[in-house]
């Protein structure tokens, strides 16, 4: 029998309507609703074109798929977005439901290894203390001193944001890539069953961008813990941005080491004379310019004529060392499949297997890692089945 659930699951998942998906399958949107309703049955033909839109063996729609019978962990109103727009309710249903299934595949991969314990825990109840309501300091204040410890706590050093994607996964955060809408940078939330997750999407601008979006995200985790943002108005929305921007600020850039090495620059409203500062900390001009000014390091006339240069040199759009710097991509959950998969306790045909994948396909949009690396670990088995194969026909031979 044809479940209408799995269908629901896997067309939200990749963010498409009803009436998008129609057009593609070239059925009618009543069609698509009956389908995931249970009122009627598709076609060969539907079938065949589903599989192929989505990744997925036919048999998907016939079994129960992994988020099927299972508790939701993910409230779409806690999804934090780096973002120069509000995301549409079918947007956050999509990062909602992605988190879903990712959260079944760690639940998958945790049965066969033990996953590092969560660090940020600690940091997020430290950062809800020092903002709760009984505090007597300032919200700015707690921001800027929360964001000092998290430093700390990461073990990050103090002169440099070398490694600073490795610290966070370190820490305990779930970090993928995914291609996301063109005006969300990345989003962040915490799961019912408090596990931290990071999305970054895969318009990887520069690595000064990526760190700062990294830092964003952090912020969102640690200061707002699991407000519902799809309630806010644009107001209140602006508030979680500017706040979680502060804390990347005073993350990336800690005041008095920065604060020295921006002492020595001769001309500091010159762009060019910030890109050996860019080349150190790995933040772009504009968030190093952004910071100089709340420190007072320079004057609203500097800031002023550095922006009008940057215009200029059309370095708002695209700065020195963008192409140059590497850009950081995650790394622990790739790195955990490897040796899962080499040590054949949980092999990427298993993972293909028990998501009812056909391909690469599903798996790369999943996860985020390149389709390349579940191709080549496939390979890699069936040329060593090959081989054992024509080993034992040697054997016989003999």
């Amino acid at each position: 029998m044809f479940i209408g659930e799995s269908l629901s699951n896997l067309r939200i998942f990749y963010g498409y309507s009803r009436k998008q998906l129609s057009e593609m399958i070239g059925v009618s949107e009543q069609a698509v609703w009956q389908y995931e309703n249970g009122f009627s049955s598709p076609k060969y033909e539907v079938i065949q074109s589903l599989t192929e839109i989505f990744g997925v063996k036919s048999k998907y729609f016939y079994k129960n798929d992994s988020l099927y019978g299972k508790p939701r962990v993910v409230n779409a109103n806690h999804i934090a977005y780096r973002s120069t727009e509000r995301g549409s309710t079918l947007k956050a249903q999509s990062h909602a439901q992605h988190v879903e299934f990712l959260d079944k595949l760690i639940n998958l991969v945790g049965s066969y290894v033990i996953l590092p314990p969560t660090k940020l825990k600690g940091l997020r109840d430290y950062s809800i203390k020092m903002l709760s309501n009984d505090s007597d300091q300032p919200r700015l204040v707690a921001i800027k001193k929360i964001a000092e410890y998290a430093r700390s706590h990461l073990n990050l050093p103090q002169d440099s944001n070398e490694g600073l994607l490795m610290a966070i996964e370190k820490a305990g955060v779930f970090v993928f890539e995914k291609s996301i809408e063109q005006h969300t940078d990345a989003y962040s939330l915490w799961t019912d069953n408090d596990v931290p997750y990071i999305i970054l999407g895969n318009m990887k601008k520069s690595a000064a961008r990526r760190n700062f979006d990294l830092a964003h995200e952090l912020g969102h985790l640690l200061l707002h813990y699991k407000v519902d943002f799809m309630e806010h108005d644009a107001s209140s929305h602006e508030v979680c941005e500017r706040e979680a921007n502060i804390f990347a600020g005073n993350f990336l850039l800690p005041e008095r080491e920065f604060a020295n090495d921006f002492n020595f620059i001769s001309r500091k409203s010159n762009p060019d004379s910030l890109i050996n500062l860019k080349k150190k900390w790995h933040v772009s001009i504009q968030a190093i310019a952004m910071r100089a000014k709340e420190l007072s390091l320079i004057t609203p006339e500097q800031s002023s004529y550095f922006w009008r240069v940057m215009s200029q040199k059309k370095y708002r759009q695209v700065e020195p060392l963008d192409d140059i710097i590497p850009i950081a991509t995650p790394v622990k959950f790739k790195s955990i499949l490897q040796v899962l998969d080499r040590n054949s306790l949980l092999t990427i045909e298993d993972l293909l297997s028990n998501f009812y994948a056909s391909d690469s396909k599903f798996l790369h949009a999943l996860t985020g890692i390149e389709s390349e690396f579940f191709k080549v670990n496939l390979q890699s088995k069936t040329t060593a089945a090959v081989s054992d194969i024509q080993s034992l026909r040697k054997i016989k031979t003999m």
